[in-house]
């Protein structure tokens, strides 16, 4: 079978891993819809969606609380708990691209500080693992009126 290639990724060596890495997408992933809905049971709705108006536009906005959540993927955010290794194949650039999506996210948080919003990162392990916990964090975020 024959897939159409963009250029910006080396041609995998199997069909499978071509896949693979076609199915991932960058929103409405399955972290993302656990903890949304985790937000809405313990009374948090009310949320923005990738809102353009935030910097580096989270995947989570509360924008009169100014909060912002990112829900990050283990493996192309470089999850810290789960310490996933690099492919081994095309390893250089991997890295590179790993690299770069770390800076990507560290700027992203630093602009959002800057403008006075209060950041939370999500990795998608802590959400899978307790998405209520997730939510609770938060909720605990919110300063009491």
């Amino acid at each position: 079978m024959e897939y159409i290639r963009d250029g910006r990724a080396p041609t995998p060596k199997s069909e499978l891993t071509s896949r693979v890495m076609s199915a991932n997408v960058g929103k409405n992933t399955k972290p993302e819809l656990l903890l949304r809905k985790a937000l809405r049971k313990i009374g948090l709705p009310g949320y923005r969606l990738h809102w353009k108006k935030a910097p580096g536009r989270p995947d989570i906005v509360y924008p009169g609380r100014k909060i912002a959540i990112f829900v990050n993927g283990c493996y192309w955010h470089r999850c810290p708990h789960c310490a996933l290794p690099l492919p081994k194949s095309h390893t250089e650039f991997w890295a590179n691209k790993f690299r770069v999506n770390e800076e990507r996210d560290a700027e992203k948080i630093r602009l959002l500080k800057a403008d006075g919003w209060k950041t939370i990162v999500f990795w998608e392990c802590e959400i899978k693992k307790d998405e209520m916990e997730c939510a609770k964090i938060v909720k605990n975020s919110i300063p009491s009126k």
